[in-house]
């Protein structure tokens, strides 16, 4: 998530020239179909703006900026100072769109790629948990009154409220196994299964970022590398979720020539031609390329002195032992 949890790593599809554009957008169109049934595409997601309360505007306002990129060790620890809020009240099962229908598949398709997307390597608690922030958002008023609208909220502008719609991230074939688990732990969600670990939350991010919204929300819980929240005050706590479901779900037109055109991102380290050396003349380590005609070469170790000579001495004076045929047999050796 980017107003949830940013996008810290660069994930976005990339060219080298125009000539490229053409076959990676028809690429990116393609996998973009990858093994769901596809409605109707629209191009966007037409809702009325949400009505919040004039004391959580400016909240509301910074959980939707960008999270700069920081040492994460730092922010791990800034993350385990932040304590927990307490007791956790249980979210009420959802169960709008229990039966199947055209709603039903298109909220399946959207709640499956949040739950891969966002947290496919995370533990099964993790992926619903993930699943159960999708669908407290529904249900709340600050945000949009469908999955997919939840999911795919902002996804034409500069920062997603899940990164992975906007960041290149479904331009990556998902892999099948992890896909159907997460197939599975959304079709779930969908009929009424509930994550009370998470309770309410609305937010979350990764442990390796400390968000500056993190510590004006009420922090509830901890699964695998990510961390949940809820709304502060009674806008967090149940009796504020009143907001219904609408229906009329909509997956929004994927435009892959906005990655088509992105910029190569700069490495983060130097290629190994430009590292200096450093390294002692006599050094027989370091690097080796094999472009000059370079060869791996391990002397012997020195035998003139050091433990190595002095077990070597020791073994050569030690007497030899004998032992019998029968001796073979008792001690368990094969001859």
């Amino acid at each position: 998530m980017s107003a949830v949890r940013p996008a810290y790593s660069t994930r976005s599809a990339f060219i080298l020239g125009a000539g490229l554009a053409t076959t990676a957008a028809f690429a990116v169109a393609v996998l973009w179909h990858h093994d769901q049934p596809q409605p109707t595409m629209q191009a966007k997601i037409v809702e009325a703006a949400p009505a919040i309360p004039r004391q959580y505007l400016a909240l509301v306002q910074m959980t939707g900026q960008t999270v700069p990129a920081e040492d994460g060790d730092k922010a791990r620890e800034e993350n385990q100072r932040l304590g927990f809020s307490g007791t956790i009240s249980a979210a009420k099962p959802f169960r709008a769109l229990a039966t199947a229908g055209e709603d039903h598949d298109r909220a399946l398709q959207c709640l499956t790629q949040a739950v891969y997307y966002e947290a496919a390597r995370e533990p099964e608690s993790g992926q619903r948990a993930v699943a159960q922030v999708v669908l407290n958002r529904v249900r709340h008023p600050a945000f949009a009154k469908t999955v997919c609208g939840v999911v795919y909220q902002r996804f034409d502008a500069s920062v997603c409220q899940f990164s992975f719609v906007c960041d290149g991230s479904l331009a990556r074939r998902p892999l099948p196994d992890l896909w159907n688990r997460a197939k599975r732990i959304a079709a779930d969600a969908l009929t009424g299964r509930v994550e009370k670990e998470v309770g309410t939350a609305t937010h979350y991010h990764a442990d390796y970022v400390f968000p500056r919204w993190a510590p004006h929300l009420a922090k509830l819980a901890q699964i695998g590398a990510h961390i949940f929240y809820r709304w502060p005050g009674g806008w967090g706590l149940p009796g504020a979720f009143t907001g219904r479901y609408a229906g009329g779900e909509h997956i929004p037109a994927f435009d892959p020539s906005r990655f088509a055109i992105a910029a190569e991102p700069a490495i983060d380290y130097p290629p190994v031609a430009a590292l200096p050396e450093r390294r002692a003349a006599n050094d027989v380590g370091g690097r080796m390329d094999p472009t000059k005609g370079w060869k791996l070469s391990i002397p012997d170790p020195s035998t003139g002195g050091g433990a190595l000579s002095e077990m070597l001495a020791r073994q050569q004076k030690a007497s030899p032992v004998t032992l019998a045929a029968d001796d073979h047999h008792l001690q368990g050796v094969q001859p």
